[in-house]
């Protein structure tokens, strides 16, 4: 069981010998934040997220049986991994304002297992392709299509083509193209991505990690304690 306000977390130790060891954090219900981080050169890769309850013990101090005998309350998110990958550190409220009431009368938790994998940065000016490569497979934590500065990708443009830096907007094709494959090559073009600033000159920005396709771990390993 955990005392009020206790954010327990727990050190992934998977059985194969290339596996990556994965932390997972489980914070109580009640308007209780969520803090993940990682190291400086590192980011955030959300691998699970369960908001919920999976077991009779996990959160139960001073709580009546009737709220913590469903056991079955499994119920998948990707609003922390939405909020939480690519970043360094990541604050999130578990709690039913933010993940919804999966099961009204039980009382819940906010489970979540991720690691902290080097991050890569890509820039890359309209009409040239993106090439992303990776020595094992590409994980897309973000990427944007825009422009967000005058300095980027400005070489011999007008400064009429620069003026508006604020016309980024977040796309999904980047993952969509090259999610679990080693390279990939992607044409920056507003026929691509859309057009959110016509008359700009434009750039396709993406962080990724490259990551073992067996290092993702499965909720179901072998871990030891590592509490916080």
């Amino acid at each position: 069981f955990f005392p009020p306000g206790v954010t327990r977390a727990k050190r992934f130790v998977p059985s194969t010998a290339t596996a990556i060891s994965s932390t997972r954090v489980i914070t109580c219900d009640g308007h209780l934040v969520q803090h993940l981080c990682c190291d400086d050169g590192h980011v955030i890769a959300v691998h699970w997220a369960n908001y919920g309850r999976r077991d009779t013990t996990t959160c139960s101090y001073q709580r009546p049986e009737c709220e913590i005998q469903n056991a079955r309350c499994i119920n998948p998110t990707s609003k922390v991994a939405d909020s939480c990958n690519g970043k360094r550190s990541c604050i999130i409220e578990a709690s039913n304002s933010v993940f919804g009431d999966p099961c009204p009368g039980t009382y819940k938790y906010l489970e979540v297992a991720y690691d902290c994998p080097c991050k890569f940065h890509s820039i890359t000016c309209e009409h040239s392709y993106a090439n992303l490569h990776c020595g094992h497979v590409i994980v897309v934590l973000s990427a944007e299509y825009g422009r967000d500065d005058s300095t980027t990708c400005s070489y011999k443009r007008p400064p009429a083509q620069l003026s508006n830096t604020q016309c980024s907007i977040p796309t999904s094709k980047v993952a969509e193209s090259c999610n679990g494959r080693n390279s990939c090559s992607i044409k920056v073009r507003n026929s691509m991505f859309g057009d959110p600033c016509p008359g700009t000159y434009k750039y396709l920005e993406v962080v990724y990690t490259c990551e073992n396709s067996h290092n993702r771990p499965e909720i179901s390993l072998t871990y030891s304690y590592v509490y916080k």
